[in-house]
């Protein structure tokens, strides 16, 4: 049986990590029969990280990784169409987002204007939580941003790092269906992965308001929502 372990959801999102939900995402998509178990706990993930599957009893963790892992085993055709000049796309698109990423834990669990909310979102969303627990995962992430290197940087210059991937992604995807054209594939599980804990978190960071006011970027995430969710 094929399992994905990873963080709850939130605002009605599978997952309230970019990462897991890009690997829920990605199995709803392709069709694959899976079963979802949230955790919040990650030390029996590969590395400690979320997310991870089991797959017939074997760990993947990293959701480039599992994604690899399912093509090849499941023998699933979504990016065979793919140039070689798309694939080489693919691969700066996730770098991108892995530069969003930080931005968007910061305006979680950094920004003292919106840590409160996004705390008291979770403590109510999931009643398991407690408020020292939460305090000490975002004294952890404290520590990430800071070693990662964008803790040391003003707000505002963080943020002017995420909006700037956000346009870079309006600007890229246009006005098609998806990022590769009227299909889609591998590539837009991952967008849809970050872009729709921005849509429709019901905080309004600075990378809520673009996403918000690019009319391109609602549609697709909205038009990808449906197909995942559908």
């Amino acid at each position: 049986m094929l399992t994905l372990f990873s963080y709850p959801e939130l605002y009605g999102v599978a997952d309230n990590n970019p990462y897991g939900l890009k690997v829920f995402a990605f199995l709803k998509l392709c069709g694959l029969a899976f079963r979802h178990e949230h955790v919040f706990d990650a030390t029996a993930a590969p590395r400690g990280q979320l997310p991870y599957i089991s797959d017939d009893g074997v760990a993947v963790g990293d959701s480039d990784a599992i994604i690899d892992h399912l093509i090849r085993r499941y023998q699933l055709d979504i990016d065979d169409d793919l140039t070689a000049d798309q694939r080489r796309m693919g691969l700066l698109v996730r770098r991108t987002l892995d530069d969003l990423y930080w931005v968007m834990s910061y305006s979680r669990w950094r920004d003292p204007r919106f840590w409160p909310l996004f705390r008291d979102a979770l403590l109510r969303t999931h009643p398991t939580l407690s408020q020292s627990g939460l305090e000490a995962a975002q004294r952890y992430n404290f520590e990430r941003y800071h070693y990662q290197g964008i803790g040391r940087f003003e707000a505002e210059q963080v943020y002017a790092r995420g909006l700037a991937d956000l346009q870079a992604l309006a600007d890229s995807i246009g006005y098609a269906a998806f990022f590769f054209g009227p299909k889609m594939h591998s590539a837009d599980a991952g967008i849809y992965g970050f872009l729709a804990n921005i849509h429709f978190y019901q905080i309004e960071t600075p990378l809520k308001a673009l996403l918000s006011s690019r009319p391109n970027l609602v549609r697709y995430c909205d038009r990808l929502h449906a197909a995942v969710t559908g």
